[in-house]
This record gives C-alpha cells, sequence and structure tokens, in this order.
C-alpha cells in the first residue's frame, strides 16, 4: 500500500484486492491483520512517520530549531510527503482515518512543542503571558505552509533556525532572564 500511495493512488481507488496484489500475497493474508483498507491506511500512516527528534535541552530556542529541523527533514522526504499530501485528501472524507491521524501524529508533535515552550516560560526564556497554542501553531505553521500548501520544493536549510529566531524575537522577556 505504501507504494500505491507514494504513486498517488487515492485511498478510494484502491481496493483489498490492488493492494494485495502490489504486496504480492492474497487477500485474507490483508484481512488477517486489518478489518478494512482505512485500518490499513492508519498503520501505513503511523508507520511513514519518523521518530521524534532528539532535543538537546540546552534551551527553548535549540529544543524549538530541532523540533522545526526535523519537521523540515520529513518534508522533504518525498515518499513522506506523498504519503502525507494523500493523507490529507483522505482525511477530508473519513472521520476514521482523520482521528488517527490526529491522535497519532499531530497530538503527540503538538504536545511535544507545547512542552519546550513550557520549559521555556519555566526558566523565564519566554514571556509569561504568551499563549503556548497560539505560540506552537507560529512556529510550526510556516514549514507547513511551504511543505503542503506551497509545494516549496526545497525547503533552504537554515529555515528552522530563521523561524525560531524571528518569532522568539517578539516573544521573549523585555529584559533578559536574570543568571
Amino acid at each position: 500500500m505504501m507504494k500505491l500511495l507514494e504513486d498517488g493512488f487515492p485511498l478510494a481507488d484502491l481496493s483489498i484486492e490492488r493492494i494485495a496484489r502490489s504486496a504480492r500475497v492474497g487477500k485474507a493474508a490483508i484481512y488477517r491483520r486489518w478489518s478494512d483498507k482505512e485500518d490499513l491506511f492508519v498503520d501505513v500512516m503511523r508507520a511513514a512517520e519518523p521518530a521524534k527528534p532528539e532535543l538537546p535541552g540546552t534551551s527553548m530556542r535549540d529544543d524549538l530549531v530541532v523540533l522545526l529541523e526535523s519537521l523540515r527533514q520529513r518534508s522533504l522526504v518525498r515518499g513522506s510527503s506523498a504519503i502525507l499530501h494523500n493523507a490529507h485528501a483522505q482525511m477530508r472524507s473519513s472521520p476514521k482515518i482523520w482521528a488517527a491521524y490526529h491522535s497519532g501524529v499531530i497530538t503527540p508533535g503538538r504536545d511535544l512543542g507545547l512542552e519546550i515552550l513550557r520549559r521555556g516560560r519555566v526558566n523565564g526564556e519566554l514571556r509569561t503571558d504568551v499563549d503556548l497554542e497560539l505560540a506552537i501553531d507560529m512556529f510550526v505553521s510556516p514549514v507547513l505552509i511551504r511543505a503542503f500548501v506551497l509545494h516549496d520544493p526545497d525547503l533552504p536549510d537554515g529555515l528552522a533556525e530563521q523561524i525560531v529566531e524571528t518569532a522568539l524575537h517578539g516573544l521573549r522577556p523585555v529584559s533578559p532572564p536574570s543568571a
């Protein structure tokens, strides 16, 4: 199924028979593990997700750069991008797929970003009045817009750092935290 999705076949056009033929297995082998193609699609989406990035933990800024660089790198991977584009198209018509993607991909990534911002707030690297939900959207959105809305083909090196520096310039406390 992964190859078919990478090639741009919409889930609606894929039958279990076609998926089985592509995988060179019988339909029964597929049905033993998945009840339908949507369940299989959800597993494919989960498998396409890279591991969470290892954060340096040295500062909010450094952790945000690593988080965004991980998102940028993921967006550059052709197969992953094709699958994500396909997934987003399928989610519009399938609440089951949307719920699985949201709980398995969006929520954990968002939670990691929010944790970075919370630590930054505690460490005095972020103003206490900043809306963390809005702030994480401000950091992540430029990469997502370029990758999935504008289809920017290369997402340049240094983009993660540029986004973080630009956003933090307006979110940092007026005076630096005391050591």
